[in-house]
């Protein structure tokens, strides 16, 4: 069984950094896309940032400019760079892999941002 562990969450204050990683406990093959989500209190789990196995990046528009998703493929690693925080971007922060007909999630790590 394979597991998505995520890292690198934490209390920040408004405009600072993180640096999210998510890998995977053993290696998956044939990954189409690896994506990250983020869930607010009392809000719906929406898509933050996804990237695909050729690398193509996307990012839902209330982070353009100031996150960063990139991959390692060997071991399968996912990262999100945060920049900029806003007090908005408050949220558990998932990262989701796809392969084939697999569908993988982490456990999430909290990201909390002051004003």
């Amino acid at each position: 069984q394979v597991q998505l562990v995520e890292s690198g969450g934490g209390l920040v204050q408004a405009g600072g950094s993180l640096r999210l990683s998510c890998a995977a406990s053993r290696s998956i093959f044939s990954i189409a896309t690896r994506s990250w989500y983020r869930q607010a209190p009392g809000q719906q789990r929406e898509l933050v940032a996804s990237i695909t196995s050729g690398g193509v990046p996307n990012y839902a528009d209330s982070v353009k400019g100031r996150f960063t998703i990139s991959r390692d493929n060997a071991p399968n690693t996912l990262y999100l760079q945060m920049n900029s925080l806003k007090p908005e971007d408050t949220a558990v922060y998932y990262c989701r892999f796809r392969a084939g007909s697999y569908d993988y999630w982490g456990q999430g790590t909290q990201v909390t941002v002051s004003s």
